[in-house]
């Protein structure tokens, strides 16, 4: 998919803001549900069942069944699958695995997109720091979420809450090459992409209402990845473990709005 270069980033409307955050939040309610449901002896497809019934009891449609063909509600991304997972009979989960589900929802033709990544049982001391590491990254990146700011302000905030994160979780820290962000409305993926790394004060504007999915991704070991031979499932080249977050945010007057609340 290619990107423009606007000299902006879109705006969204106050009432539109507000119907984009019900769209995420019944992408939050599914993301807890599927991590409430995920045991030892669980498969992938059983927790995509469980974020699908979520959504359509909201009156929602799953954003990505059928996207670019994917043939998924969710994508579940197991241990050394940092993105795109597709769920399976055969993916059954087991203590120690760490899994990243990641989901989208429209409603009334707005769209949420949201990840987490958890625990199944107790992680490994390395892996639970990566994890906790990624999700701290996210919330850095997204204070750059303020009118004024230019795209690729975000990409460096998250690059240097990274590395941050190397010193304060005590692990060290890849940044996965060639997968970002991107602008969200009434399409999954609007203009423009987002890296999750960069030198400050490039690219177009962010504006008052300006919306960006922003999804770090981070591994224990190499920046790399490859494509297995379904199409879809994004793996590290190492085989090293990754984690994956994501929120919907919009940039207002107020500061960074999350549009993917993860409440009941």
């Amino acid at each position: 998919m290619g990107f423009r270069k606007p000299k902006k980033i879109n705006a969204k409307t106050a009432g539109e803001l507000d119907a984009m955050e019900a769209a995420g939040r019944v992408v939050g309610r599914a993301l807890l549900a599927v991590r409430n449901a995920a045991a030892p002896g669980v498969s992938t497809l059983e927790l995509n069942d469980v974020a699908e019934s979520v959504i359509r009891d909201a009156g929602a449609i799953p954003t990505f069944l059928g996207y670019q063909g994917f043939p998924a509600s969710i994508c579940s991304s197991v241990n050394d699958v940092i993105v795109h997972g597709i769920p399976n009979k055969e993916t059954v989960l087991a203590p120690g695995d760490i899994v990243s589900i990641d989901c989208g929802a429209t409603l009334d033709g707005w769209v949420g997109d949201s990840a987490l990544s958890f625990g199944v049982g107790e992680l490994a001391p390395e892996v639970e720091a990566l994890n906790k590491a990624t999700e701290w990254v996210l919330h850095e990146g997204m204070k750059a979420m303020v009118p004024g700011n230019r795209l690729t302000d975000v990409s460096h905030a998250l690059e240097l809450a990274t590395r941050k994160a190397e010193a304060k979780f005590g692990v060290k820290l890849g940044i996965v090459d060639g997968y970002g962000g991107h602008g969200i409305g009434r399409s999954m993926h609007e203009d423009p992409y987002l890296e999750n790394e960069g030198k400050p004060g490039r690219g177009p504007m962010i504006q008052e209402g300006s919306v960006l999915a922003i999804e770090p991704m981070l591994t224990l070991g190499s920046v790399d990845s490859f494509v297995l031979d379904d199409d879809w499932t994004v793996v590290t080249a190492d085989g090293s473990m990754a984690a994956h977050w994501e929120h919907t945010v919009a940039a207002t007057a107020g500061g960074p709005r999350i549009l993917t609340p993860r409440e009941l």
